[in-house]
């Protein structure tokens, strides 16, 4: 069988047969149900339990299970945690924040050494304060996205003076959803009320 030597699995990590179709992420069936088991298994039932998962594009346009375009207020172009994970559409998952709930996301940007894996001090301090909580290594590779609890109804965006930035959000607004768990990070979402009032304040 002859294998495309730029075309990688995403479970795996094997090339990917020429035969399958040009969109293809995993070797075959096997490697795709593998893939989606491990994970469902890493994010907090917290997410998986709650109806509000997207598709997302390439450029992180979310899109619905049926390609269409998503909205973070319409709850009509939501989907199950299922339903998403097993669509092809785009690239990868998203999950709603919405105001029925408290489930928030601390976005740290540019703060993750892809080579050595190593966190920037003041991400590491946030990591630190966040506790045990979910947190997850974002698309672009170099940065972490935080999830937990918090009462958080204003976005807020802190520019720091090294020119990264740090993002709160708790409702109106879709998060990407890699799956790729940040070291040993647990599967619950911790009260990070104290961190956003630190870091906010």
């Amino acid at each position: 069988m002859t294998h495309s030597p730029d075309r990688l699995c995403e479970h795996c990590g094997e090339s990917l047969p020429l035969m399958v179709r040009q969109h293809a992420r995993y070797c075959d069936t096997r490697c795709r149900s593998r893939a989606f088991r491990a994970k469902n298994a890493a994010l907090p039932v917290e997410l998986t339990t709650r109806d509000r998962w997207v598709r997302r594009a390439a450029d992180k346009v979310p899109l619905t299970t049926a390609g269409t375009a998503a909205s973070s207020t319409d709850p009509r172009t939501w989907s199950t945690h299922e339903d998403a994970a097993a669509s092809t559409v785009g690239v990868g998952l998203g999950f709603v924040l919405s105001d029925v709930d408290d489930v928030v996301c601390i976005d740290l940007d540019h703060c993750l050494n892809r080579t050595t894996g190593r966190l920037a001090a003041w991400a590491n301090a946030i990591v630190r304060d966040a506790g045990a909580t979910y947190v997850e290594v974002s698309p672009s590779g170099d940065g972490l996205h935080i999830w937990g609890r918090a009462d958080v109804r204003q976005g807020r965006r802190i520019r720091r003076p090294d020119g990264t930035a740090v993002e709160v959000y708790g409702t109106g607004r879709y998060i990407t959803v890699t799956g790729r768990r940040h070291g040993s990070s647990p599967s619950i979402l911790a009260d990070l009320s104290a961190v956003i009032t630190n870091m906010t304040a």
